[in-house]
């Protein structure tokens, strides 16, 4: 059974993670599954190219999805938080290998689950298989948006929806706004946006100058998500 911390964590895992969105019940069947794991800065958990299927449910910290260039370069295709699952592509599509490089930033606690069983389980858990489905789904959506936005509009416009989406997914709530609470770099930043680092120097001053953000060490802060998806030329959330 979960211990006491376990289950605090649980309960302000993101709700639109994969484990945040799951109910108590089936949410605590699937975490008994796997090897209880942890990892450090800099550790890989899944190496782009290798032929493993394995999936890894992330119990806390970050990590960053990197893939390979055929400059030799890396790009930031993702990050992924506490709550989330990485691996499912591969655990999905039989002998694919592994299409991006997962790396820990902080310390990761996770759990490590074998595609038979993850699949077993799935079978009998259709709640489970089902937010699976949402979020690689919310994956594709959001890859194909980062396409057609990188050629639509301007920097600032990309960058305002990228720590909008993040707030969204990932931020939590103290006073003064919402934070982010996701360690990245301005390189980093350019990477997710398609711009040069630069730019997204120019891009972050011009929303703080307007009152929208506030950046510090290892963390951002929203301190008005309504005029920053104003500023993303967002729709409003619906009621």
């Amino acid at each position: 059974m979960p211990t006491e911390s376990e289950s605090q964590r649980q309960h302000e895992w993101p709700a639109r993670s994969f484990l945040g969105g799951l109910s108590d019940a089936v949410r605590t069947e699937l975490l008994r599954l796997g090897t209880r794991c942890r990892y450090l800065p800099g550790e890989t958990l899944i190496r782009e190219g290798d032929h493993s299927n394995h999936v890894v449910l992330l119990r806390s910290g970050f990590v960053k999805v990197t893939a390979r260039l055929d400059n030799g370069h890396e790009a930031l295709l993702a990050i992924r938080v506490g709550g989330d699952i990485v691996g499912e592509m591969a655990a999905m599509d039989d002998g694919a290998r592994r299409s991006a490089t997962v790396t820990a930033c902080g310390e990761i606690a996770a759990s490590i689950v074998r595609e038979t069983d993850l699949r077993l389980f799935l079978d009998s858990r259709p709640e489970a298989a089902r937010a699976v489905n949402r979020i690689v789904v919310r994956r594709l959506r959001w890859a194909n948006q980062r396409r057609i936005e990188f050629g639509g509009y301007p920097v600032k416009v990309r960058l305002a929806r990228v720590l909008t989406a993040l707030a969204v997914s990932y931020g939590h709530h103290v006073p003064r706004g919402i934070v982010i609470g996701v360690d990245l770099t301005q390189p980093e930043l350019a990477a997710l946006t398609g711009s040069a680092e630069v730019t997204i120097h120019k891009a972050l001053a011009e929303l703080r100058r307007d009152g929208l953000i506030t950046t510090g060490y290892r963390r951002t802060t929203v301190l008005d998500l309504k005029r920053l998806r104003e500023n993303a030329r967002l729709e409003p959330p619906l009621p």
